[in-house]
Order: structure tokens, then C-alpha cells, then sequence
């Protein structure tokens, strides 16, 4: 019998193509390019969209607890401006002074351990990084006491279901200069494109009451989930005194309109996309990692 050669040009057709199997990469190929994508991830979203901070110090209490965990949305005030009752992470002025100061160690594994959580977004905060509570927006006129002995805004009187028993500033003692040991403070106007802002433990709270309002432009993101440890699980929602507050006074005393920005066009147009990308070809990778394996149980 003569054999057939093929014809000149032809080439298998697309099923039959399909059907040749490709060469599985070996795992030990695999594993580093999957880590390097999770770690190119992680680092894009650290830096674009969400961001884990390490609370320090008491002045939340016991809203955030010491050694709490708070995931921050860093994408929500390229879209408006922060809102009255949220929780902020910002950038502290340079009349803040640091609520902590710790001794590192600067050992080339603690710095490269230190490196590498930053930019992942597990590190500890700096030393000029705040995270308080939102009570004024520009324009608002806030101040301590009202007869009830809350703080006022506008003039209104704010019940605060988050400030807990005892943890409030001393009624009585007279306000200090530069300390905010005092509960009562003379009105302020919070001034244009900056936010007043106050830690819900007010007896140990270093905020806006004596150290000044702080420029919007400084917010790092809000927080709005507590993620660790595991038992105290929350989202911190903006309480409904302020959002009914809101709604009776959406606009600051003065007269000055809200705020909002523009959306970043690098974030939309750059960032996004390269984020999805990224998700995308890990999502692929472990896909085809479990695919394997379950070929091969």
C-alpha cells in the first residue's frame, strides 16, 4: 500500500490543535512564579487600594483595642471628601507630637523584616501616622460643653455612644495649653480643606482639641473593618448620630459647599487595570495548580 503525503500548506485544524497537550511546567518552576505574583499583588494593593494598620496606643478605646488590626480604604476619598463620624487613618502635622514612641531594632533581618512589611501592608504605623475619629469639616464650628457636658458642633449637642463610661475627659479640670487633658476647649472654626478630629478614649487622646485641625489632603484612608484577632471581628460603621446629623446638616455652618474630588485618573486608568491583570493571571496560575493535582490524585 502507498502511503499519502500531506498536502503542501495544510496545517491540523483548530480541534485538533486543542487536543495536542502542552508540557506541564514542574512545580518547583511554578511555586516561585506564583509567590512572585501574589507578592506583586499584595504590594499593589497595599499601595492603591487597601492597607493594614497596627493600632499602638489606647486613644481609640474600646472601639480599636491596642494591637488591633484595622483594614483602611484608600480609594474612597479620591472619590469625596471624609464624612462626620468616620474613623480616618492620616499623616499628623508637625505640631502633632507622637501618641507613640518605640525602640526598633536595626539589625539587617529586623530592617529587611520591617522593608518587606511595608510594603506589603502589614508594618506598624509611623510615628506621624493618627487614626481618630472625623467630628468637623470645614467650616463646622466645634466646641466643649454643652450643659450636658458634650462636645457641640454647629451648636448641637452630640450624644457619642462610643465614648465609654470613664473614659471621657475631666469635666472639671481647666483647659492646659497644649494638653488635652481638659474636656472643655473654646469654640473652633475648622478652617478651609482641613477636618477636626478627636480619639474616642478622650482622657489619653492626643487630638485636634490641643494639637489642631488637620489638612484633609493628609488622610491615608478610612478604616473600616477590624480584622484582628479574629474574636473581635467588626466593621466600624459611622454611628447613626452622625448620620442623622448629616442629614438635618449636610452642609458645614458656613455656608461652604461639600467637597468631593475627582476620581484619580491614574488609579482608573493605570492602576486598575494592572491590579485586574494581576488577579487574573494568579487566579489562572492556581487554577491550573489544582487542576494538576486533582489529575494527578
Amino acid at each position: 500500500m502507498r502511503s499519502v503525503e500531506p498536502m503542501e500548506g495544510y496545517t491540523p485544524s483548530r480541534r485538533r490543535r486543542s487536543m495536542i497537550r502542552r508540557k506541564e511546567m514542574p512545580l518547583w518552576q511554578e511555586l516561585p512564579l506564583l509567590l512572585v505574583v501574589a507578592f506583586c499583588l499584595a504590594v499593589l494593593i497595599r499601595t492603591f487600594l487597601v492597607q493594614a494598620f497596627y493600632i499602638p496606643s489606647g486613644s481609640m478605646e474600646h472601639t480599636l483595642e491596642i494591637q488591633d488590626r484595622v483594614l483602611v480604604n484608600k480609594v474612597v476619598y479620591d472619590m469625596r471628601d471624609p464624612l462626620r463620624g468616620e474613623i480616618v487613618v492620616f499623616r499628623g502635622t508637625d505640631d502633632w507630637a507622637p501618641e507613640v514612641t518605640e525602640t526598633v531594632s536595626n539589625t539587617f533581618l529586623a530592617k529587611l523584616g520591617r522593608t518587606i512589611g511595608d510594603l506589603v501592608g502589614v508594618s506598624r504605623p509611623g510615628e506621624r501616622d493618627f487614626i481618630k475619629r472625623v467630628i468637623g469639616l470645614p467650616g463646622d464650628k466645634v466646641a466643649c460643653c454643652d450643659e450636658q457636658g458634650r462636645i457641640t458642633v454647629n451648636g448641637i449637642g452630640i450624644d457619642e455612644p462610643y465614648i465609654s463610661e470613664g473614659f471621657n475627659s475631666d469635666l472639671n479640670q481647666p483647659p492646659i495649653p497644649g494638653q488635652c487633658t481638659s474636656r472643655r476647649f473654646s469654640e473652633v472654626v475648622v478652617p478651609a480643606g482641613q477636618m477636626f478630629v478627636m480619639g474616642d478614649h478622650r482622657s489619653v487622646s492626643q487630638d485636634a482639641r490641643c494639637q489642631g485641625p488637620v489638612p484633609i489632603e493628609n488622610v491615608i484612608g478610612r478604616a473600616f473593618v477590624v480584622v484582628w484577632p479574629s474574636d473581635r471581628f467588626t466593621s466600624l460603621n459611622v454611628p447613626d448620630v452622625w448620620k442623622q446629623f448629616e442629614v438635618d446638616h449636610p452642609t458645614a455652618a458656613a455656608g461652604l459647599p461639600a467637597q468631593h474630588r475627582e476620581p484619580d485618573p491614574v488609579v482608573a486608568t493605570e492602576v486598575m487595570p494592572l491590579v485586574l491583570g494581576v488577579v487574573l493571571s494568579a487566579r489562572s496560575g492556581m487554577s491550573f495548580v489544582t487542576r494538576r493535582r486533582r489529575l494527578r490524585a
